[in-house]
């Protein structure tokens, strides 16, 4: 297996950020439509913002 180089802390920060921004939204619509597969569905979607947004300056 290729060795890969480890993720620089402003990426890891933007990558939780994006997480917890996707659970919070995944949480508020989950408790707004009353349909509870919306909190994994908001889970990947800011796993997936913050995996390709740009990636910080260090």
């Amino acid at each position: 297996m290729a060795d890969r180089a480890p993720l620089s802390p402003a990426r890891r920060k933007q990558l939780i950020v994006g997480i917890i921004v996707g659970a919070l939204v995944g949480v508020g619509v989950s408790l707004w439509t009353g349909f509870w597969l919306w909190l994994p569905a908001g889970l990947l979607v800011g796993l997936a913002t913050g995996a390709i947004m740009r990636p910080p300056n260090d």
